[in-house]
């Protein structure tokens, strides 16, 4: 396999700090040598851990371009001991558009993993963070939420792994976040994920899903802003403790917890998100959008737990996520 295109403008091997570029050679019609330049910042202390920490992996998630964008102003490399890699929007191109995927080739960056050298923009970018810079790292964080088609409760995540020693780092690390929810995640297309490029590096890895909607909060960006230094802290690269707050523990290891619509309509949500819910319970209703008079579908959650996730905004046809319930875990 031939070496990645991409030429960066910093080096990461270099003390104090360093604001540049990922620079992605790109021919399109509005510039035909030019580049997709994806910023960076590196800080650098000595010998450390290094952290790498990623937002914008899909392109309308903010809290993670927010919370990051203001870290590489505010850190300086007397703070820390090891190395620090940016980049607050890893799907440059799509975070520009305010897309989940790529407005050059149509590229979700989360189903693309380990990449190409010689593939799209979409697949170059992701081989760049498989061999060269997830090697860099021994604590990846990668803030998400839901985007412009689903909201969530806050939730820092993790995955099982047949390696339980890492598990338990990443649970740790997941903990030390210290979202209001901390899940055992159970992903249902793991393959091509970022997740597991950097889980099958033995890399502890943290994911998160904060709000959604296509915008962000005070309370989720603040999350994501106390979450990344808890886990700095966690990692020993940021000195002091974790700051705690209250945390319930949830996964969604069955399959049941997952409901997909089967029409098209109008949703209707019965639930807010952090409500607690029964097996039988109503979740939702849609509408019939093609005439008045005909009765609702309904949707019922198939177990016990906590209402997580939700289909957003209201209009929905069939094959689209409606919602999850997470399972509580003393």
């Amino acid at each position: 396999m031939r070496d990645n295109p991409i030429q960066p403008t910093v080096d990461f091997d270099a003390d104090g700090v360093q604001h540049g570029f990922l620079k992605v050679p790109y021919s399109g019609d509005d510039s035909a040598w030019g580049a997709v330049m994806i910023p960076v910042t590196v800080v650098r202390n000595g010998e450390g851990p290094t952290a790498l920490l990623t937002g914008a992996n899909h392109g309308d998630e903010y809290e993670g371009p927010i919370a990051l964008w203001c870290l590489a102003t505010e850190l300086n490399a007397e703070a820390i001991s090891g190395r620090v890699i940016i980049v607050p929007a890893m799907n440059y191109p799509a975070f520009r558009a305010g897309k989940r995927t790529s407005s050059i080739d149509g590229g979700n960056m989360n189903r693309v993993f380990p990449g190409d050298p010689d593939g799209t923009i979409t697949q170059i970018v992701a081989d760049y963070f498989s061999r060269t810079l997830l090697p860099l790292a021994d604590y990846v964080i990668d803030i998400h939420s839901g985007g412009k088609t689903m909201k969530f409760a806050p939730f820092g995540a993790a995955h099982v792994l047949d390696d339980k020693e890492q598990q338990a780092r990443c649970v740790a690390a997941v903990e030390a976040f210290n979202a209001p929810y901390s899940m055992m995640l159970l992903e249902h297309e793991p393959v091509h994920l970022y997740d597991t490029a950097a889980e099958n590096q033995g890399k502890v890895f943290v994911g998160t899903e904060l709000g959604g909607g296509g915008s962000t909060d005070a309370t989720t960006a603040g999350i994501a802003k106390r979450g990344i230094s808890n886990v700095l802290m966690h990692a020993g690269i940021l000195p002091g403790k974790p700051e705690r707050m209250p945390s319930a523990n949830v996964d969604t290891m069955d399959p049941r917890c997952f409901i997909t619509s089967e029409h098209s309509g109008l949703l209707e949500m019965c639930n807010n998100l952090g409500d607690e819910v029964k097996e039988g319970d109503l979740i939702g209703v849609i509408h019939d959008t093609e005439r008045t008079g005909a009765p609702p579908v309904e949707y019922r959650s198939k177990v016990d737990g906590i209402f997580m996730g939700r289909h957003y905004p209201c209009l929905i046809k069939p094959g689209d996520f409606l919602a999850v319930i997470a399972l509580k875990v003393d």
